[in-house]
């Protein structure tokens, strides 16, 4: 079983910063793939960014290229998410996700996840 917590979110204005951590329960934390999504309301789940195993592939959804960053680091066992240049549609609730099957994998798809936390709220004025 693994346990994902999310951390960082919160209010801030268009044009601004913040970094979302996730931290993972038990000792195979590396060897997991693990994803960011994000949530709107009345939106279905959508695919933010992905990195492998050793954090050495990184992937991202067209909308935040050139914005946002994802990066872990196995020895906390905690995968980040750092979002930069804010825009009012990026407010969403973000989830991280693990996947334990593929960990070389880069995955766009939610139902592919094993395990997802219970996410938090970005929020971006304008």
């Amino acid at each position: 079983q693994v346990q994902l917590v999310e951390s960082g979110g919160g209010l801030v204005q268009a044009g601004g910063s913040l970094r979302l951590s996730c931290a993972a329960s038990g000792r195979t934390f590396s060897s997991y793939a693990m994803g960011w999504f994000r949530q709107a309301p009345g939106k279905e789940r959508e695919f933010v960014a992905a990195v492998t195993w050793n954090g050495g592939t990184t992937y991202y959804a067209d909308s935040v290229k050139g914005r946002f960053t994802i990066s872990r680091d196995n020895a906390k066992n905690t995968v980040y998410l750092q979002m930069t240049s804010l825009k009012p549609e990026d407010t969403a609730v973000y989830l991280c996700a693990a996947e334990t099957s593929l960990p070389n994998v880069l995955h766009t798809t939610p139902r592919v996840y094993d395990y997802w936390g219970q996410g938090t709220q970005v929020t971006v004025s304008s």
